[in-house]
């Protein structure tokens, strides 16, 4: 008897480089990667605008923007969402940095943030909360997959800090 088991994604190496894309934001202006060449870009997958874990994990963001910033670190958020629910998450939460949407999940694919997961006892496919931190050479610094939003900045933080990136 054999079963057909979901593959998992491909996951992003450090020092590889980091996929291209053009996306809108919350306002359907196109946010493309190339616009971030020379900064550090802190690029996080997200499931769905407004549940718990995504208010969450923006909210984390979004209290540390200005020290990210300091840091030399921009921010992006991407999901499934359409263009209308990004622009009420964005007011809702008064978010200062983008929010990108991947409708057709062809970002996340190819970030490796998108794939099976368990949700109430069922396997389907879906966004995989994921961060990627892309260098201001457009390689891929850190790639974090499956991380917790409750606490997943300061993480992140403390795992660039100790990469010294």
């Amino acid at each position: 008897m054999t079963t057909k088991q979901s593959q998992s994604p491909l996951r992003l190496q450090p020092g590889s480089e980091a996929p291209g894309f053009t996306l809108s934001d919350a306002v359907g202006r196109q946010v493309s990667l190339a616009d971030y060449r020379g900064r550090n870009v802190i690029v996080y997958f997200y499931p769905k605008a407004a549940t718990p874990g995504c208010t969450t994990e923006a909210c984390d963001f979004r209290d540390s923007l200005a020290s990210l910033q300091g840091a030399g670190y921009d921010v992006l958020g991407i999901s499934p969402d359409p263009l209308q629910a990004l622009a009420e998450f964005t007011e809702d939460l008064g978010l200062t940095f983008p929010l990108l949407s991947d409708e057709d999940h062809a970002v996340a694919r190819a970030y490796g943030a998108w794939g099976p997961k368990v949700l109430n006892g069922q396997t389907a496919e879906g966004v995989l909360r994921s961060t990627v931190v892309v260098d201001s050479d457009g390689r891929v610094a850190l790639a974090q997959y499956q991380v917790d939003a409750a606490g997943h900045v300061a993480a992140l933080r403390n795992e660039l800090a100790a990469l010294g990136i």
